[in-house]
């Protein structure tokens, strides 16, 4: 899943340096589809009632997906979601610099229907790292690394039904706090590849026979010193 690395790394340095990020979508009108990555409305994603809505197969090897560009390192990412019915899960990725030279997966929050589930997707360039649990995967071909894939294990939390789930994730520095639901479920973890500039946000869906609907994403660049 890697789509346009350095045009999207030229687009968040030309048009946000100098002053801090700041978004926010409420889908309510106007709605201004050209501030996100994907096309929208496609024949999954669509706005509707003031939320974004995505349903079906893709068609791909990927359920539905819904790229957002960003810019910054130190984060805070705010949104909500509710699927309308019952099964499918929503994976919410994190993209950003690899530190050898291109961008790739930092974060997965897997919001599952009864636990939340992380994974941090780090770099290296030794081919041998215990770590590389795709070995059949090809290097970056723009900054020669390999991706790790550390599963942490998932943690029981009520997501059924059709309620609406706040996710929060704070970035500073090294370590980055997410909570799901407030204080509901909470976990905060330190990796040194989150030190890295931000480039995109992705949310993959799968709302089983329903919809996702998404709504009231926020992201803010925090300009504390680290």
């Amino acid at each position: 899943m890697r789509h346009s690395h350095f045009a999207i790394l030229v687009l968040c340095s030309s048009l946000y340096a100098g002053e801090p990020f700041s978004f926010r979508e409420t889908f309510d009108a106007p709605f201004d589809a050209k501030r996100f990555t994907t096309p929208i409305p496609n024949k999954n994603t669509t706005v509707h009632e003031g939320v974004l809505v995505t349903k079906g197969e893709s068609g791909g090897k990927y359920p539905p997906m819904v790229y957002l560009p960003v810019a910054g390192a130190d984060l805070e990412i705010t949104f909500r979601y509710r699927h309308t019915g019952e099964g499918g899960w929503l994976w919410f990725f994190v993209d950003g610099d690899d530190g050898f030279g291109s961008v790739d997966h930092l974060l997965r929050v897997k919001l599952l229907r009864n636990a939340v589930q992380l994974q941090v997707d780090g770099h290296t360039k030794d081919p041998d790292h215990p770590l590389r649990q795709k070995t059949g995967r090809e290097a970056d071909p723009v900054s020669g690394a390999w991706r790790t894939n550390e599963i942490l294990p998932a943690k029981p939390l009520d997501l059924s039904g059709t309620s609406w789930h706040e996710v929060k994730l704070v970035f500073s520095g090294e370590e980055v706090r997410v909570n799901v639901n407030g204080e509901s479920w909470t976990e905060t973890i330190s990796r040194p590849g989150f030190r890295e500039a931000k480039r995109k946000l992705l949310w993959m869906q799968n709302g089983g026979k329903d919809s996702i609907e998404i709504d009231e994403i926020r992201v803010e660049e925090r300009t504390t010193s680290r």
